[in-house]
């Protein structure tokens, strides 16, 4: 956080704690909200369900899932598989989604699991690299979408942890060239390695922080996976403001069991408050599964994130 952004926040939270700021509408009259109490109408954060999350109530047609999210009070919605569906249809999710005044958050654009790419050094990478991000750019130009998540790939065994980190940045500056151009942000994903993805680079938040703040590009951020990170290091709130002027997304999903918040041991009531406090404007993904199936599975995530969003 910036000297400005910091001042700001700390004055926020200055002023909310003598009372100064405006309650919130969902506040009642004495002042206090109930944390039973399912509220209506639209999420005061941009969470953004996966399209396909609510296919027992929605279908499969990926216009009906947006129609659905909108009506149910989201702003936003996610797709990673965004780059793979036919360009009438990427065209036709643009074109809902502006319609009904929605954002979509990052979809993938690279993240190989099983290679080293960004920790190499050599002519091919790089060029096989600067076409993904060709590649990405088109997709934003077709879908209005500002962000596209990126996996840096597996560690080399067999080089340097330091001279791989170098590469890393190198890279990630030529990638950034390409997207700056297009003003599409590149979102980092660091991602566990005790349980989902054992061996890939990139894990933590403070290594994500300090990639971001050597590739210097605007256009080169993170997307915060708290699933990801309760798993890896913790400290989430801490790292949140941290890290937080080099974070342009969130993902969501609770530990253990990647499935909807109120699930299991993080407390994202807490974490949505310190997010909208410090004016966080951007997605934050619902890339979780749903604890029950069918309709009544559905309406339990919309319940778990009305409940979280009454902060």
């Amino acid at each position: 956080m910036n000297s400005n952004s910091r001042r700001d926040f700390l004055r926020k939270s200055v002023l909310a704690s003598v009372g100064v700021l405006a309650a919130p509408a969902m506040v009642s009259a004495a002042g206090k909200k109930d944390d039973t109490e399912i509220q209506t109408g639209q999420f005061r954060l941009k969470y953004a369900p996966s399209l396909g999350m609510f296919r027992a109530s929605a279908g499969k047609d990926p216009i009906d899932n947006i129609k659905f999210c909108h009506d149910q009070g989201f702003r936003a919605i996610f797709d990673n598989g965004l780059m793979g569906r036919p360009k009438d249809v990427q065209e036709r999710i643009a074109y809902e989604l502006d319609l009904l005044d929605m954002e979509m958050g990052p979809f993938v654009l690279y993240a190989d699991f099983s290679v080293t790419s960004f920790v190499k050094n050599d002519a091919d990478t790089l060029k096989m690299l600067i076409n993904k991000m060709k590649d990405g750019v088109e997709v934003a130009k077709r879908t209005n979408a500002k962000w596209a998540l990126v996996v840096p790939g597996r560690y080399d065994q067999k080089l340097h942890w330091d001279y791989q980190t170098a590469n890393v940045i190198e890279n990630l500056k030529y990638c950034g060239e390409i997207l700056e151009q297009a003003e599409l942000t590149m979102v980092l994903e660091p991602l566990n390695g005790l349980r989902d993805h054992p061996g890939l680079f990139l894990t933590g938040m403070p290594q994500s922080y300090m990639i971001c703040r050597a590739v210097n590009n605007p256009y080169v951020k993170i997307v915060d996976d708290l699933y990801h990170q309760q798993i890896t290091e913790g400290n989430l709130i801490p790292n949140i403001k941290a890290a937080y002027d080099e974070i342009a997304a969130f993902h969501l999903g609770d530990n253990p069991g990647r499935k909807e918040p109120t699930s299991g041991e993080i407390n994202y009531k807490n974490i949505f408050k310190v997010i909208s406090e410090m004016g966080y404007d951007g997605t934050l993904c619902m890339e979780h599964g749903k604890t029950e199936g069918g309709k009544e599975g559905d309406q339990k995530v919309i319940n778990a994130y009305r409940q979280c969003d009454s902060f």
